[in-house]
């Protein structure tokens, strides 16, 4: 196993786009296999050794950025092994932690299976997404990586090795786990009491459910129970014909209405996304698309699949939609073929480019939001983000997954002033999203960066149950200490 403590290779672990400046530590390990990750985690339950799990830096929450603890990189664990068909419409794929999930992505679909789960950033690890339970644009009809996870090989705290294929370990009627492992014994421990929020994209504490499986409580803890070594992915066919669209409004209402009857159940149009532009937004891609057109209030980006036969009246059912919502349709964009296509993708990925180089030329970090509401409630916190920035005057734009009822605000503050006033807004813009039954984040996890908001959510009571299940599998506390549940409460609860 390699091991690093040069200041070069150190710098590198300390960073991720959180914008964390606060990390340190003693060095990094570079473990090959699973059994050298088990012996780092053995060593440590009798010493006073910590580790911080490292991904590959994409994360948003500082999440892999160690507070003086080692660091246990997952970069050199990153086989892929070979689909194996399990029927028609479903096949298996072993792949290892460290794995790059945009390298995973093409390899399968080279031989005609697809990974639905998509991250903005393709260069994240596997391993991570499945510790973040990541989601993207396609999880408006394909669900978050959970989904997608038939099986995980985890190394606990206290050096055991667990495979954890899914159904194998459901918790009895008394929302019990039993777990018989080697060097710890016997492990019994309740599922968290809680409601989980009603919303389609959820990644913000312990997952529950009654009966639920153990695979998903690893599944979205970010690395506090342990270290999620190998996986195998669920893959479906992939689909082989697709179009996509850039809709223009020219008033809120209009695109919200056009919204609202592309995800009715009954509707004739199907999309696996539906992402969101705000005019502020635009506003930014406009100098790189001077063809937007002006006084356009928003715009939604859609993705149908579809089959050759399927694709004319697909196409007119969209066209339909458009006309009755009052869309700007001459002035819209429908990409066919796949040079179109990966020009539409394009300028969706410009949007943080542009607004990245305008914070470059400000002293200030942005203030993102990461909150999601049920359907119903989601015009409110709009309305709310919308009136409460422009009251403050600040720069800002909305963009995002409004088919799950899930935008990103981005505050760019332009001094300190603002940059302070917008860090309280965001604490009752938290708060608004609790109110209306949400959740503190969709899809970025919590990190270090949210840990203290996470008791606005769940009570005292639910930060409490959460670190009763991780004193009860890392009762000698080594593992991604400070991430997910605040530090004070890990220090008073027993298991």
């Amino acid at each position: 196993m390699i091991y690093k403590n040069d200041p070069a290779s150190i710098q590198v672990f300390l960073t991720d786009t959180s914008n964390l400046k606060t990390g340190h530590t003693p060095g990094v390990y570079f473990p090959e296999t699973a059994d050298e990750v088990v012996g780092l985690l053995r060593d440590a339950s009798s010493g006073e050794k910590r580790f911080t799990v490292a991904g590959n830096g994409t994360g948003t929450t500082g999440g892999r950025i160690p507070e003086g603890d080692y660091v246990i990189s997952m970069q050199k664990l990153q086989h892929i092994g070979e689909p194996v068909r399990l029927s028609e419409t479903e096949a298996s794929l072993t792949v290892q932690a460290g794995a790059v999930l945009e390298d995973i992505q093409k390899k399968v679909e080279r031989i005609g299976w697809f990974y639905p789960p998509d991250p903005t950033e393709g260069l994240c690890f596997i391993g991570s997404t499945i510790a973040n339970n990541s989601s993207g644009a396609r999880s408006f009809r394909y669900g978050p990586t959970r989904d997608h996870i038939l099986r995980l090989l985890v190394a606990l705290p206290q050096g055991n090795l667990i495979d954890i294929p899914r159904g194998k370990y459901l918790a009895d009627e008394n929302d019990m786990f039993h777990i018989e492992l080697p060097r710890a014994g016997t492990l019994s421990f309740r599922r968290p009491q809680y409601r989980m929020p009603a919303t389609s994209k959820h990644n913000a504490g312990y997952y529950s459910k009654e009966h639920m499986d153990l695979i998903d409580l690893f599944i979205g803890s970010e690395g506090t129970l342990g270290i999620i070594l190998e996986a195998d992915l669920k893959l479906i066919p992939f689909p082989r014909h697709l179009f996509s669209g850039l809709v223009y409004f020219s008033t809120v209402d209009d695109l919200f209405g056009f919204t609202e009857q592309a995800k009715e159940s009954a509707s004739s149009v199907d999309p696996r996304v539906l992402e969101f532009f705000d005019a502020n937004a635009l506003g930014f891609l406009r100098q790189n698309y001077p063809d937007i057109p002006e006084n356009t209030a928003g715009a939604i980006f859609f993705e149908q699949e579809t089959t050759p036969e399927r694709e004319e009246s697909d196409l007119g059912a969209w066209l339909d939609l458009m006309e009755s919502s009052h869309a700007l349709v001459d002035a819209s964009w429908i990409a066919l073929d796949r040079d179109e296509q990966r020009k539409l993708t394009t300028f969706r990925h410009t949007l943080p480019l542009l607004v990245n180089e305008w914070l470059g030329r400000q002293q200030e970090s942005k203030i993102s939001t990461d909150m999601a509401v049920p359907d119903r409630s989601f015009r409110e916190l709009f309305d709310f983000y919308n009136e409460s920035c422009r009251r403050n005057r600040f720069t800002f734009i909305i963009f995002g997954h409004i088919g799950n009822a899930h935008v990103h605000l981005n505050i760019l503050p332009r001094n300190r002033e603002e940059f302070l006033r917008a860090k309280e807004l965001y604490r009752l813009f938290v708060q608004k999203a609790i109110d209306l039954g949400g959740t503190l984040s969709a899809e970025h996890g919590i990190g270090k960066l949210k840990s203290g908001y996470l008791v606005s959510m769940y009570g005292e009571a639910g930060i409490r149950e959460m670190a009763k299940i991780k004193k009860t599998l890392d009762p000698d506390l080594v593992l991604n200490i400070g991430n997910l549940i605040p530090v004070s409460y890990l220090a008073t609860d027993k298991p």
